[in-house]
């Protein structure tokens, strides 16, 4: 018994465009009979009006056929029409659903966390009007047509068969010719655009340390091979190109030489008006396969955008619905976690567990690479656990739907980042603002008359990564945006660093303020000026949870093992024999 094999979720979001693509093909073969207008127009002058001199059929033909170029482009714009419509349906069905994948494959560290996911679909949305796209549903009037072929002559059919698989070929080797560096050069520019999108976020080290020269050249170097490879596609695909239409146009030549030779043989069911209609069939046939052909590069192109697209969406499943769960109260349970980045091998945390009270305040100090901002990513539902859980009111944290937890959770990165807005904006977290809840958030870390005192205030706009202001004054509107509506539960990855004496009062003051209110914080730090305010401190060092306790208690175990390691030390210097007397005594004051 064999299993049918679920279609992927691109797959799926396209099938769903079945209606538009049934309409858009009926227009098609509609469209493709009334292109043999012409044909039969020429025809019938010869026939009935140069024979008949009758100036009322040839008005009445005209008429006809200009009837007939009307009805075309009227079918044609149609088709277009249902189709650019089939795009926007496609970018309503995964616009939000790609946005969200790259958003995810950004956290976790994977392949596909750029804007390419978003090109990617742009380029498959607007294949769906495209010219190779509108050939393919022309096809299966091209099977027409060859019949008719056939039906003229088994011979002029069978001629225009050999020209079909002659062209089947060329598109084939222009696929195979093609392909490596197509793909090679979307690669590269890939890469180059990368390469100068991490230059324009380093311009200030760049500028002041001198380096563009030489960023300006790795980047031409890479935009170079880009062009190089992209060139070579480009001239291969131009030799079968030129190959393609060659076939097309001899092909009709020899259909209607073919044609006489076979009138001269009475072997042309017809008559001799038979042998032009056969010749004009013949190159019908082959119209949409030069088509495809001609437009190989824009076939390639979509493929991969599909194969990339089709990929980061199975590599991102989407996040099923989950059960509402209650707001949380800030109970905070760790677990045995043990973890590290997401996708590597290393492991940072080793068997960390603790739980906090809701309402207390943890301090984790520890030296660099300790692990600080690894737990801080973990403790937000950022990083997947490789074992063990954080548990916030006894829910997994990593698991609970960010949108609904989202609003009951602060989060201060090591790295402060703001988007651009107004200060007002970026402290309410791009939601609906609520005034009070920001002027609140702004007093509690003392932004509020820096603030007030801006031409527009509230309203400023932050700038670029929030390029107008301090790097203080950036680290207390994350702050501010952090604690903005009273979360439950408050993670600050050093949120200090960058502060002054008065703004490590106002952090103090903060915390002292929400945790009256029954927010839970943990607070990562190099700096000792927030312990006043801490209830528990933790110890770690090289992932391993060194100490936890009340923060008294830790502090005393802490100063006991220096002294006693002071001591130890002490000890082994006394230990230790007597070096020998200098001979030179120039030497000891040397």
């Amino acid at each position: 018994m064999t299993t049918q094999k679920t279609p992927s979720e691109l797959r799926q979001a396209v099938m769903k465009l079945r209606p538009y693509f049934v309409r858009a093909a009926w227009f098609s073969v509609i469209s493709c009979l009334l292109v043999l207008a012409p044909s039969g127009y020429m025809l019938e002058v010869y026939d009935r009006v140069v024979n008949s001199r009758n100036h009322l059929t040839l008005v009445m033909l005209t008429l006809a056929v200009l009837g007939a170029y009307m009805v075309m482009e009227v079918l044609e714009w149609a088709r277009a029409q249902i189709m650019h419509e089939a795009g926007v349906k496609l970018d309503d069905l995964l616009r939000d659903r790609v946005f969200s994948a790259i958003f995810q494959a950004n956290l976790k560290k994977i392949p596909g966390g750029s804007l390419q996911p978003l090109s990617d679909l742009r380029t498959i949305r607007d294949f769906l009007g495209s010219p190779p796209l509108l050939a393919l549903m022309e096809a299966p009037v091209s099977l027409v047509f060859l019949a008719l072929v056939f039906a003229i002559s088994p011979v002029l059919g069978w001629a225009a068969v050999v020209g079909s698989i002659l062209q089947v070929f060329v598109g084939w080797l222009n696929e195979r010719s093609t392909r490596p560096p197509l793909v090679e050069a979307n690669r590269s520019a890939t890469a180059a655009q990368q390469y100068a999108d991490g230059t324009l976020r380093n311009a200030q080290v760049i500028e002041s340390m001198g380096m563009l020269r030489d960023i300006h050249r790795r980047w031409m170097d890479k935009q170079r091979e880009f062009l190089g490879l992209q060139a070579t596609a480009s001239d291969r695909a131009g030799g079968y190109q030129a190959m393609t239409k060659f076939l097309q146009t001899t092909m009709g030549s020899l259909l209607l030489g073919l044609g006489a030779w076979l009138l001269l043989r009475n072997q042309l069911n017809g008559g001799a008006g038979m042998m032009l209609v056969g010749s004009i069939l013949g190159g019908r046939v082959l119209a949409p396969l030069v088509q495809i052909v001609t437009q190989w590069r824009l076939v390639v192109s979509v493929r991969d955008s599909w194969q990339r697209l089709d990929g980061l969406l199975a590599d991102i499943p989407a996040t099923p619905e989950s059960m509402p769960l209650p707001a949380p109260r800030g109970l905070l349970q760790v677990e045995g976690l043990m973890a590290g980045p997401p996708g590597g091998s290393a492991v940072i945390l080793k068997n960390v567990a603790f739980t906090l009270p809701p309402g207390e305040v943890l301090v984790v100090v520890g030296p660099s690479a300790a692990g600080k901002t690894t737990l801080a990513r973990l403790l937000v539902g950022l990083w997947p656990a490789a074992g063990g859980k954080v548990r916030l009111d006894g829910a997994d944290v990593f698991t609970w739907n960010k949108a609904e937890l989202g609003p009951c959770l602060g989060y201060l990165p090591q790295g402060v980042e703001l988007l651009e807005g107004t200060l007002a904006e970026n402290i309410a977290r791009f939601g609906d603002v609520s005034m009070a809840k920001v002027t609140a958030a702004a007093r509690a870390v003392g932004l509020h008359d820096f603030i007030t005192g801006l031409p527009q205030g509230y309203e400023s706009p932050v700038g670029r990564d929030g390029a107008r202001l301090s790097g203080g004054q950036r680290q207390r509107v994350a702050l501010a945006r952090a604690i903005y509506g009273d979360p439950v539960l408050v993670v600050l990855d050093e949120p200090n660093s960058s502060l002054d004496e008065a703004g490590d009062a106002a952090l103090a003051a903060a915390i002292v303020e929400l945790k009256a209110r029954g927010t839970t914080f943990v607070v990562m730090t190099h700096r000792t000026s927030v312990l006043a305010v801490a209830d528990k401190l933790m110890v770690l060092q090289d992932g391993v949870m060194q100490a936890f306790g009340p923060r008294d208690e830790v502090l005393a175990a802490l100063k006991k093992a220096n002294e006693q390691m002071a001591q130890a030390a002490q000890a082994a210097r006394q230990q230790r024999p007597n070096p020998k007397p200098n001979p030179n005594p120039l030497a000891a004051t040397a």
